[in-house]
C-alpha cells in the first residue's frame, strides 16, 4: 500500500520523521516522500536529525518540481497523502487547485480520484484567510489535523504528543499506530 508524504516549509518539520518511522514500522507499506525547497531549509533550522535520516526512511524520494512523477497521475495508485506540515502557502494551493509544485499537484491528483488528504496545518494563530482556506480544503474532502496537545493520554513528553498526533493522522486512513492512546471513556460505576 502506498503513501505520499509531502514535507512542506512550516515548523515542525520533525513530525514528518516520526510519521515516516511510524509507518515504515509496520509491514506493507510503501513511501513516497516529497520535500519542497522550503522544508529543506526549515529542517536545517529546526531539527538535529539529519535529513538524509528522513530520505532514508522513504521508498522513493520525489523532487518537488518533478510534475512527471508517479503520484502525478490519477492512474497511479495511493492510499492517499499527508503533509506534515503544510505551510500556509501549500494549504492555499491546494485550496484553490494552483499545482504549481508536486506537492500541490499529486493532493489535486489525490481529490480528484476520492482518495484521502490528510492536511497538518502550522501556523498560530490562524487568520482569517487561513481559515477560510482550512473550509475550503475541507469541503474539498481534506481533512485537517492540526497539530493540537492533548492531555487526556498522560503524555509527558514533547515524543508522547507527536505520537499522539502521528496516532491521529494514521487512523485516518484505518492504520493503528501501537504508540498511539487513544481516549478509553471514564467509568461513571
Amino acid at each position: 500500500m502506498r503513501i505520499i508524504v509531502a514535507v512542506t516549509g512550516a515548523t515542525g518539520v520533525e513530525m514528518s520523521y516520526y510519521l515516516l518511522k511510524a509507518i515504515k514500522s509496520m509491514e506493507g507499506f510503501e513511501v513516497e516522500l516529497i520535500v519542497s525547497k522550503s522544508a529543506k531549509v526549515t529542517w536545517n533550522l529546526e531539527s538535529s536529525v539529519p535529513i538524509e535520516k528522513l530520505y532514508a526512511l522513504a521508498d522513493h524520494v520525489l523532487d518537488e518540481e518533478d510534475l512527471a512523477a508517479g503520484v502525478s497521475s490519477g492512474s497511479y495508485m495511493t492510499m492517499g497523502m499527508v503533509v506534515l506540515p503544510c505551510s500556509m502557502k501549500t494549504l492555499a494551493g491546494i485550496a484553490a487547485g494552483y499545482a504549481e509544485n508536486l506537492v500541490v499537484r499529486a493532493a489535486d491528483v489525490c481529490l480528484k480520484e476520492g482518495r484521502k488528504v490528510v492536511l497538518i496545518p502550522r501556523e498560530m494563530p490562524f487568520g482569517r484567510i487561513h481559515l477560510r482556506n482550512m473550509l475550503e480544503a475541507a469541503d474539498m474532502g481534506c481533512v485537517i489535523v492540526p497539530p493540537v496537545l492533548t492531555f487526556y493520554n498522560g503524555a509527558k513528553t514533547m515524543e508522547d504528543q507527536i505520537d499522539h498526533i502521528i496516532g491521529k493522522i494514521l487512523m485516518q486512513f484505518g492504520i493503528s499506530y501501537n504508540r498511539f492512546v487513544p481516549w478509553n471513556g471514564v467509568d461513571q460505576s
